[in-house]
């Protein structure tokens, strides 16, 4: 009889869902209109800002005003929507393509439940999630635990995707810093408006891949206690496009003869390595490990993947890493086949990690 290496085929899967989805050539490669600026020093300017040094970063998260608009209702829950224009700094606002600059969210949560008695997680998009309906599918069994779920739709995506972008497949690098830095301020913005207005007394924010880098960005970030579940996600966006699959499905040459960014030449033109290198300067600026520990590092859940073809398994343990105190979960399985087989995984990581908060006292 022949064996057949189970860890072998769901890294193999990956290798084949990648180049179906994205190697084929049948759509455009990620940054193929470049670096995204009209000189380097603007760039780096703008990264700075986005992701600036620790010692800058308790900002107090903006205050929205949502007006939710129930989409449908049962006798045990309800479904809202809203909208609200991002809460950026002006000038990143500005930055942003029309159509990303207004926020959607929807809000399923338990009836009949006050809201000091339930917990809610906010539910960030991975690569390619552009609706909010997975996310919700994800998050709907929990409503027997008195767990609500809100879903963001990021920059980028579904409603909110530039009219000249196809798909997943972000133009310019900057539109990838740009869209974390979105995602991070309405985020944190929701999660303020969950606590302080709408009086939930345990809240989490999680997501799976690029979703996930985003979680621990917000809970890094965010001035209360959350409890903070990446899941299938790496360390930083160097992990993926400089070292993991997406390498493949970036444009290289686009980046490479983007005037506006001139590199040292060497021998008389731009070496691919060079661009690599600047790639991998520019992406090291979203790495987690640089980001603040949580303020409550045991209710930090890290979901892996054993065998994951995007993500190695030296990305999520650096995490752990610096982050002393919080876990990690290994499911079998590689980055696709985990997202389809083990919500069950997810969703128990969810509850362990609310569960190691301590309920809020309600306001006076």
């Amino acid at each position: 009889m022949v064996s057949v290496n189970l860890g072998v085929l769901h890294y193999v899967l990956d290798h084949i869902y990648c180049t179906i989805l994205h190697r084929m050539k049948i759509g455009t490669p990620f940054f193929s209109k470049g670096w995204g600026g009209t000189n380097l020093e603007l760039l780096e300017r703008m990264v700075n800002q986005l992701f600036p040094n620790a010692a800058s970063l308790a900002w107090p998260p903006a205050v929205i005003k949502p007006a939710w608009k129930t989409k449908w209702e049962t006798n045990n829950a309800c479904l809202k929507e809203c909208s609200f224009a991002t809460p950026c700094e002006e000038e990143l606002v500005h930055a942003l393509p029309p159509e990303s600059r207004t926020a959607r969210v929807a809000f399923l949560v338990p009836k009949s439940v006050p809201a000091e008695k339930m917990a809610c997680v906010v539910h960030l998009a991975g690569t390619g999630d552009h609706t909010f309906e997975r996310r919700l599918r994800l998050g709907a069994p929990l409503l027997k635990q008195n767990i609500a779920t809100m879903v963001l739709e990021s920059p980028y995506y579904g409603n909110r995707r530039p009219i000249m972008q196809r798909g997943s497949k972000l133009l310019c690098v900057s539109d990838l810093l740009l869209l974390g830095k979105a995602t991070i301020d309405e985020s944190r913005s929701l999660l303020h408006w969950l606590e302080a207005e709408a009086g939930f007394s345990k809240t989490g924010i999680c997501g799976l891949s690029m979703g996930g880098v985003h979680a621990a960005m917000v809970g890094a970030l965010h001035p209360t206690p959350v409890a903070t579940l990446p899941f299938l996600a790496p360390h930083s966006a160097v992990v993926p496009f400089c070292e993991g699959l997406y390498q493949h499905v970036t444009a290289w040459d686009a980046l490479k003869e983007d005037a506006s960014h001139p590199l040292v030449k060497c021998n008389g033109e731009v070496t691919l390595e060079q661009v690599k290198e600047k790639l991998r300067s520019v992406l090291s600026l979203t790495d987690v490990t640089k980001f603040p520990v949580p303020k409550d590092p045991n209710a930090v859940i890290f979901v892996a993947a054993t065998d994951d073809g995007y993500i190695p398994k030296h990305s999520v343990l650096e995490l752990q890493k610096a982050w002393p105190g919080s876990e990690v979960r290994w499911v079998t399985g590689g980055h696709v086949s985990s997202f389809f087989l083990h919500g069950d995984a997810f969703r128990k990581a969810i509850v362990d990690g609310l569960n190691r908060l301590s309920w809020r006292k309600a306001s006076p």
